[in-house]
């Protein structure tokens, strides 16, 4: 089994998600008032379409390169001729989505100015290499390298975007922010090739699996692109996409803090397949569920609590809708936390593509359905439904193909103290409005009290993950002081 922390490397995935992700979050409220809802439903739509071809030229290397990388995290001869091949075969089929995106997208249209930036968002996907990293374990490279570019690119954004016809300058930073930030990966390589030497170079072996992986990627992508999408094509009011879109980020965030252990789990998960380990397969599944009900019980709740103050603070006026759809959509942070761990920790590392594939599938085509129909009576609101009800059709469908293999008795057992102590978090939160009205004091208090009672009430309760968790704060400093 690799030595590797996994809470280093899990702290240190978190640390390079919630970046990517934070960065634009306190970008949000000073480009909601400058661009407008308008401006944002632009970039929404056109940057969800180049990613389209981002994924279709991809083709799932990055998660098959991720798992066979961690598969062969011991054999240096094996793994360089294993990134060589995947490098190969990504710079081929990213050229092929380039060519096909040139002529229908980036020639004339509507849009096609900024379709035409947007062309660096394929060009970062073609270097993107991060999954060569994540395969061997080594999270803290991801993150160092990209924190000064994005940084910059935060800072680049206050400068210079100033009116709504920056929008066009705000592109092209977050895409060229993308693009350089993918190349600086490239510095790290030397390390791990020199002086290994490799015999033939075999494309053609690499096709098959990477495309068998693809299908349950491309079919997950397409679940969480389809919404905004379907709601760009279907509503001409551009303003309902951007609602839909900064609820997006604020769900998209929380969701980071609570499925970033599962890219750090995958390659774990792949290693111990590989060497037959499926004790401490079982065990690690257990922490990795109690992890998820820990955390999104509480920002679920946590986030309809908050959503009407916080909404005209951060995104300013002219968003008031976005609130409802917050509530509407917040249960998603906890289904998608469990097909997380069904998912992406179990199915795929142990090569159950297939049912993953299936379950994901289910929830396209019932998201498909039910975006047509609800998002025709009621915008944005309808895409939320959908969103929700179609992430508990996929729930369902992995729960049933993994009911012989997984004892569901004992992981809902899990969550009951998680709902109970998130639901006397509720209580207290919402008594905390009606005494104080004021927005931003408001949003502090519930906040800080929040995560006081929720504390207080798994210590009482004596949840085993919260005392290992502050076990190793204390481990950690404790041997910092020494």
């Amino acid at each position: 089994m690799p030595n590797k922390s996994i809470t280093k490397n899990y702290l240190y995935n978190l640390t390079y998600q919630i970046l990517i992700l934070i960065l634009p979050l306190i970008t949000t409220p000073y480009l909601s008032r400058v661009l407008g809802a308008e401006g944002t439903g632009i970039y929404s739509y056109t940057y969800t379409i180049v990613n389209y071809f981002v994924l279709f030229g991809s083709l799932g290397v990055a998660l098959y390169g991720q798992r066979e990388i961690a598969y062969a995290q011991q054999k240096k001869q094996k793994r360089k001729k294993i990134f060589i091949e995947l490098v190969i075969f990504r710079f081929i089929t990213i050229s092929i989505a380039f060519a096909i995106y040139f002529y229908y997208f980036m020639r004339t249209g509507t849009y096609s100015q900024y379709y035409r930036i947007l062309l660096f968002e394929l060009l970062a996907g073609a270097f993107d290499i991060s999954w060569f990293f994540q395969g061997l374990e080594e999270f803290k490279k991801t993150v160092t390298r990209n924190i000064l570019v994005r940084t910059i690119s935060v800072l680049l954004i206050f400068i210079f975007v100033k009116k709504r016809e920056d929008l066009v300058i705000y592109m092209y930073i977050y895409s060229l922010a993308d693009f350089i930030g993918n190349l600086t990966l490239w510095l790290y390589l030397p390390k791990y090739f020199k002086g290994v030497k490799i015999g033939k170079i075999n494309i053609s072996y690499q096709i098959k699996p990477i495309i068998l992986l693809f299908i349950p990627q491309i079919t997950s992508k397409l679940y969480n692109m389809l919404d905004t999408t379907m709601l760009g094509r279907l509503i001409s009011d551009k303003s309902e996409t951007g609602y839909y879109e900064q609820s997006q980020k604020v769900i998209r965030l929380m969701l980071t803090v609570v499925t970033s252990l599962g890219t750090v789990m995958i390659p774990r998960m792949a290693n111990m397949f590989a060497n037959g380990e499926k004790k401490n397969i079982d065990y690690y599944m257990k922490r990795s569920f109690s992890f998820t009900f820990m955390l999104s019980f509480p920002m679920m709740f946590g986030l309809i609590s908050i959503s009407k103050a916080f909404t005209p603070i951060f995104f300013g006026p002219g968003y008031e809708k976005t609130a409802i759809l917050m509530c509407i959509i917040s249960p998603i942070i906890l289904l998608m936390g469990v097909a997380n761990v069904l998912g992406n920790q179990y199915l795929i590392p142990t090569q159950r593509q297939k049912e993953y594939t299936i379950a994901v599938g289910v929830g396209v085509i019932v998201n498909f359905i039910l975006n047509y129909i609800f998002i025709t009576l009621w915008s944005s609101i309808g895409a939320c439904i959908a969103t929700v009800i179609s992430q508990i059709a996929v729930d369902y469908m992995q729960f049933r193909q993994l009911r012989g293999e997984v004892d569901f008795k004992s992981i809902v057992k899990l969550s009951y103290k998680y709902i109970f102590a998130s639901f006397i978090m509720f209580i207290v939160c919402s008594l905390t409005k009606l005494f104080v009205s004021t927005g931003m004091v408001s949003i502090a208090l519930q906040v800080i009290l929040g995560v006081i009672v929720y504390g207080i009430i798994l210590i009482r309760l004596k949840d085993e993950y919260l005392y290992m968790f502050l076990r190793k704060i204390y481990e950690k400093t404790h041997s910092n002081n020494n």
